[in-house]
């Protein structure tokens, strides 16, 4: 007797470049569409795709996901279910700002941070209006959950964003802080993960810059 598949399985990725990655312009919960090199990216990433069957397909509520999601799924007869669980950071003022200028006027906030050990730096807010790692983390579990328990033993997609998708991997044991610093989660790179609802295992991990020479 074939033993009955108990684990959820998600492909979790990030969604395709936008105009505003191109600029070093921080978005969050503000929108700027892909790019002609991040269309292509989400149409690579479904070829790399091409023979798993999905279940079912969410996506962040914010358009550069859906519009991602909507190019990986266009061979798949699917509608994409939007979540705002998965959206990108909220970045308070910072939004539509340059990163740069982030990194200037949060300087002190920052560096202070990185002193801290990786459970006290992802419940580090470095601005008051800003999530923490933990609180984006936390938000985006309560969804892998929920879906997990609602569909064990299919395979989902979901499209997010860089900082959600690093909140999660810290969250999960699979890189500290310091292993994934801001940037290390590439345009329609993708995660693969398996669940019951309760326990989480990364079992591939593509287009992701984890730093092993710390």
């Amino acid at each position: 007797m074939t033993k009955k598949n108990t684990y959820c399985k998600f492909y979790l990725i990030r969604h395709g470049q936008t105009e505003w990655n191109t600029k070093k312009i921080m978005q969050g919960h503000l929108d700027s569409p892909l790019t002609e090199k991040g269309v292509e990216q989400a149409k690579t990433t479904a070829e790399k795709l091409n023979n798993v069957k999905f279940d079912h397909a969410f996506s962040s509520d914010l358009l550069r996901a859906k519009r991602t999601a909507d190019i990986i799924m266009a061979d798949h007869d699917l509608v994409i279910k939007t979540n705002h669980l998965l959206r990108e950071v909220h970045l308070g003022p910072f939004q539509g700002k340059k990163i740069d200028y982030f990194q200037e006027k949060l300087k002190n906030a920052l560096k202070h941070r990185e002193s801290l050990s990786n459970e006290q730096a992802m419940r580090c807010k470095v601005h008051p209006e800003l999530e923490s790692t933990e609180e984006i983390a936390t938000r985006a579990i309560v969804f892998l959950r929920e879906a997990a328990l609602a569909y064990l033993g299919k395979n989902i997609l979901v499209v997010s964003h860089a900082g959600t998708i690093r909140a999660v991997l810290i969250k999960l044991g699979f890189a500290t802080n310091k292993e994934l610093p801001h940037g290390a989660i590439g345009n329609a790179s993708h995660i693969i993960i398996d669940s019951d609802g309760v326990d989480f295992f990364v079992r591939e991990v593509v287009g992701i810059d984890k730093k092993t020479d710390l």
